[in-house]
């Protein structure tokens, strides 16, 4: 049913393109690449008379060539156990407080899969370059 409905809005689903690591930037969006979860810590947990009470964790991931601090929201935090390896389908760049934070939102998607072969460049965190913005004058 699915094909049917690519086919009658006029596209086919495109193969996504696997990034690194260390090729996110500031501002980008659109990513999909395969991590492993290093670390997982909740940074914040409400609990409110709505069923669904919010949880935020922070999780260190990375590949071979890096790692980076993951925003892991809601049932993303289920999946986000150490040692896992996850494949992160329209990951975005958040920025939080000067550091790289990669995030997906209600448009990406976050998906356990089989543990990858790699082994993770622990010492190159992309997170802990700080970023200054700078505003450039015009003329």
């Amino acid at each position: 049913m699915a094909t049917t409905q690519q086919q009658v809005a006029g596209g086919a689903k495109r193969k996504p393109v696997f990034t690194k690591v260390d090729r996110l930037k500031p501002g980008t969006t659109g990513h999909t690449l395969t991590a492993k979860v290093l670390t997982s810590k909740t940074v914040l947990y409400k609990g409110t008379a709505d069923p669904r009470p919010i949880r935020i964790s922070e999780c260190l991931l990375g590949d071979e060539t890096g790692t980076i601090v993951f925003t892991a929201r809601n049932e993303q935090v289920d999946l986000m156990k150490p040692g896992t390896t996850v494949i992160l389908r329209n990951s975005k760049i958040d920025m939080f407080k000067g550091s790289l934070r990669l995030a997906v939102d209600k448009w990406g998607r976050v998906e356990v899969t089989e543990p990858a072969s790699f082994t993770v460049k622990e010492d190159n965190n992309l997170s802990l370059v700080e970023y200054e913005l700078v505003n450039v004058a015009e003329k």
